[in-house]
Formats: structure tokens, C-alpha cells, sequence
């Protein structure tokens, strides 16, 4: 495949106006609004009815428990579209097909495929087309299940138009409060925005108010909720760098689990026990969520083989994440991205590397709360690196420094990742970590300019 032709259908792509990457823009039915995906699938003779699905909004964990939720039924021998967006190093990320991205091949084919009922359908953003690209690729593969991630709130989302098999709401905290609400309630209605008529809800652990928002519209439309921690229990193991393990029991187990944890494991029963790579409690809720909504797609008639849960849990990648890609010195990347998921990544690094001195490559969008995710973080920090992807939303490290500075704390600017990525490594300690953070476009580029830097070490080149 030429990267000329791959090329011109990403630009193709890029050509139509995509309200996700500029900064200031309205989140409301009149710029998105669902008719339009409607009628662009419908030219393409609606392939989202071909396949089942599972559909997943919230603010953070969607992208885990997506991915969980993959990789247990392609262990369970189904072939499984995962759409997730956005990317880490490439557009064709988004659109998977049994853990492989869409090939650049296909990815053209694809693209000239979609043109003319593109055509047909006014005022198309980007995410609308590329939400409809991939229920047709799906279609035309003959995936048995997809797993849809949300791209930006729910109820108005290109994504909604599924009628899916179970929905699932992840943890809601504050983010595009300028799109979404500035209330939690607000956020939460948003999100509930994808519960349908009779469709099962799995819900994550929320603050009270999250919580009372997306039960009175379950209630509302007649759809089963499934409250994680109410419903399905869940409980850590142990941990360590290359994943943790933990314990799912049922609400109607709890007396089962009572006398096991009395009896210091000397019951028969035990509660049943599974290992994930993924690490941060966080990835232990969002695995118990994940597990909540394949119990309840079973009750919907999912086939799921003994095994299925604890295979597909061992194998699932989810990079970017937590994500360890060096141990000497620790190199971390995460995708932490607003205050509630910086405070997570600041337990875990207790959680891991307590007392261990702080490296943070730190950069952000500018519609960010870039004060609140450095609040959260910095007082972990000893040093701290600012730099900007390459994004049209990326906020200037001028600005960055400027936060950092106010807070008291040692600050390094560049003005490109790479260079910000050479200077840490080569000024980190023994006992140094190293954490990228703040935006999923630094982390992607961070793990691009890694995996170069290894490609190019003298191990790896021919005598």
C-alpha cells in the first residue's frame, strides 16, 4: 500500500470540520445531533444492525473496560470489533478487529467505500464519518460482537445511534464542563444519555449525585441497572509491576464471602479469583465493571465459555495506561488527562514506587484543567518538565511553566517531546521515575519516541 494513497484518505478524512479539535465549540443539538449519522448509515445500508453490541460512555475507565470487554469475547472465540478513539501513534488504532488494527490496505478501501454516501449527507464532522466507517468495516468482516466506546458525552454522541446489548456507564467525574455541564448531574444526564428502553445499564461506583441522576433515568426508561459495588462486589489481591490480581463475588455470595474472610480462606467456598496486566486500583473497578456487564449480557443469551473471563482478562493491551516501559530508569505513560484521573495516577505511584523521586513530562490540552491535574500531581513531584504535542489544542508550555512555577516546584520547558523525553533520561537517577502525563497525545508521542529510541540502541542494530 502506498503511503501516498494512505495519506490522501487521511487527509480526506481530516478535510471535513471536526468541532473535537477546536477549542472553543458547542456541544449541542445543533452542531451534533444523531439524523445526520443516521442517514449516513442508512446509505450505507445500516451495517450497525449486522452484530451485536456492547456501548460504553463515562469520563475515565471507558477505554479500559472497552477493552476488557473485547478481550474476553474474543476469548471466548468471537470475532469482536473494538472501536476506541482517540488514538495513541495512529488513526487506525480506532477501528479493531479481533485485537489488529484496520491495515492501511483496508483503511484505503474503506475510505473510497464510504465516499459517495458521504456525499450524500450535509455538515459530516469527522467523528461522525468514522463512527459509520467502522460499523461498516465491522459489518463487512462479520464481527459476532462490537465494543463501541462514547467519543464525547452520550446522549448526542455518533455513537449512540446503536441499540446495543448492554450499555455501561464508567466513572463520571469533571471534564468538557464547558460542553457537558458544570454540575455532576449535568455531566451524568449526559452521559446517561445512551440507556435505552429495556437495555441492561452496568453502572461504576459514583458520588451520590451521578449516582440519583442515572437511576431516575433508568427508571425512566424501563432499563435494568446493574449498580458495580451494590450488585457485583469486588476486592484487590496482590500487585505488582507486571499487573495485579482481584475477587468478583455476587451480592447474594456476601454471606459466602463473610465466612471465607472469618475463616482466613478455610471455607470450601472462595471467591473467584482473576489477573489482569493493567495496573492502579482503578483498573480493579474497571475490571469488575467489565465482568458485571459480560454477566449481564449472558442473561441477554452471550454464550461465554467456562474460562472465557479469566483468559480474556490475562491477554488484554491497553496501552498508555499506566503503562511501564522501562524498569532502569522507570519510564512511565499514562493518560491521565483531568483532576480526578491525576489524583488516580498519584495513589498508584505511591501504590508502586513509594518515596521514589519524580520525574513529570507534562503536557495538556488547553481546555483542560490543567490547575487541577498539577494540584493533584505536583506535590509528588521533584522535577517537572513541560513540553506540547503536536495538536492543534495543545497548550503552550509557556503557560504550563507558569502553573508550575506558582506551585513552588524545579521547571524544565521544550517545545517538543522528544527533546523533553532525552533531557529526563538523561538526567534521571537510580531511583528515579520517570511519568508522562496529562494528554493522551503526549503519552502516544512518548511511546513513538520510545519505541524509535530502541529501534535505534546499538543491541538492535546488525555487526
Amino acid at each position: 500500500m502506498s503511503n501516498d494513497l494512505y495519506q490522501a484518505a487521511l487527509d480526506y478524512l481530516y478535510s471535513f470540520v471536526d468541532y473535537s479539535v477546536e477549542r472553543s465549540y458547542r456541544y449541542s443539538a445543533d452542531v451534533f445531533e444523531l439524523q445526520r449519522v443516521r442517514d449516513l448509515l442508512h446509505e450505507m445500508g445500516d451495517p450497525q444492525q449486522e452484530f451485536r453490541s456492547f456501548h460504553i460512555a463515562g469520563t475515565k475507565g471507558k477505554g479500559s473496560v472497552s477493552s476488557l470487554i473485547a478481550s474476553v469475547l474474543q476469548a471466548a472465540g468471537y470475532r469482536v470489533g473494538l472501536y476506541t478513539s482517540p488514538h495513541l501513534i495512529r488513526f487506525n488504532e480506532r477501528i479493531q478487529i479481533d485485537g489488529a488494527s484496520i491495515s492501511d490496505d483496508e483503511f484505503v478501501k474503506l475510505v473510497n467505500l464510504i465516499k459517495p454516501a458521504v456525499a450524500s449527507v450535509e455538515n459530516l464532522t469527522l467523528f461522525e464519518i468514522v463512527t459509520a466507517m467502522a460499523f461498516k468495516h465491522f459489518a463487512r468482516q462479520g464481527v459476532d460482537y462490537s465494543v463501541v466506546e462514547v467519543g464525547l458525552g452520550g446522549r448526542l454522541d455518533a455513537t449512540n445511534v446503536l441499540l446495543p446489548m448492554v450499555s455501561v456507564i464508567t466513572s463520571l467525574s469533571y471534564d468538557h464542563m464547558h460542553l457537558l455541564g458544570e454540575s455532576l448531574t449535568d455531566i451524568a444526564r449526559e452521559k446517561a444519555g445512551i440507556i435505552k428502553t429495556g437495555v441492561p445499564i452496568i453502572l461504576a461506583p459514583q458520588q451520590h449525585e451521578a449516582l440519583k441522576t442515572v437511576e431516575a433515568i433508568a427508571k425512566e426508561r424501563d432499563a435494568r441497572m446493574v449498580l458495580v459495588g451494590r450488585e457485583w462486589l469486588f476486592s484487590p489481591g496482590s500487585h505488582d509491576l507486571d499487573g495485579q490480581s482481584l475477587y468478583i463475588w455476587s451480592r447474594e455470595e456476601q454471606p459466602l464471602m463473610d465466612a471465607y474472610v472469618e475463616s482466613a480462606g478455610g471455607e470450601e467456598w472462595a471467591p473467584p479469583k482473576y489477573w489482569i496486566p493493567l495496573l492502579g486500583y482503578h483498573q480493579v473497578i474497571n475490571a469488575a465493571v467489565a465482568y458485571a456487564a459480560l454477566a449481564e449480557a449472558v442473561k441477554c443469551g452471550l454464550d461465554l465459555p467456562n474460562g472465557s473471563i479469566r483468559k480474556g482478562f490475562q491477554s488484554v493491551v491497553w496501552p498508555g495506561r499506566f503503562q511501564i516501559l522501562s524498569r532502569r530508569p522507570v519510564l512511565i505513560i499514562d493518560s491521565a488527562h483531568n483532576r480526578e484521573s491525576a489524583l488516580k495516577l498519584r495513589i498508584a505511584l505511591d501504590d508502586y514506587f513509594p518515596g521514589q523521586p519524580v520525574t513529570l513530562i507534562f503536557g495538556a490540552s488547553a481546555d483542560k484543567d490543567i490547575e487541577g491535574m498539577l494540584t493533584e500531581l505536583l506535590p509528588r513531584v521533584s522535577t517537572l518538565i513541560v513540553t506540547r504535542a503536536e495538536h492543534p489544542r495543545a497548550e503552550e508550555p509557556e503557560r504550563l511553566a507558569a502553573i508550575g512555577h506558582s506551585h513552588g516546584v524545579a521547571v524544565e520547558q521544550f517545545e517538543d517531546i522528544e527533546t523533553a523525553l532525552a533531557f529526563a533520561l538523561q538526567n534521571a537517577g537510580e531511583e528515579d521515575v520517570i511519568l508522562v502525563a496529562g494528554s493522551i497525545f503526549v503519552a502516544g508521542q512518548v511511546l513513538s519516541a520510545w519505541q524509535a529510541m530502541q529501534m535505534a540502541s546499538p543491541q538492535n542494530q546488525e555487526d
